[in-house]
């Protein structure tokens, strides 16, 4: 058998981390909606959880365009270490 590193290298570490993230995000987006009715539903107006729930919104919109970016950028490095090396991934 040939031997194999034992952790994960670092380009490939990533790209996982940052699929992690991706997952996430809609269960995070999802709970961050109800964070005003959750605090005191009675004290936040209506324009103030208008304001909230848009902002949220521009917010998961510029997230996720970063999340994509990085994602592209290590899947590129990945492609590349694989041209370089084939046994890399």
């Amino acid at each position: 058998m040939p031997e194999r590193p034992l952790f994960l290298e670092r380009a490939s570490f990533r790209r996982r981390r940052l699929g992690d993230a991706a997952r996430i995000l809609p269960v995070l987006a999802m709970i961050l909606m109800l964070v005003p009715v959750w605090w005191m539903p009675a004290s936040i107006s209506f324009a103030t959880g208008a304001v909230w729930f848009f902002g949220l919104w521009a917010a998961l919109i510029a997230g996720v365009f970063a999340l994509h970016r990085a994602l592209l950028r290590a899947e590129a490095i990945a492609i590349r270490a694989a041209e370089v090396d084939p046994d890399a991934l």
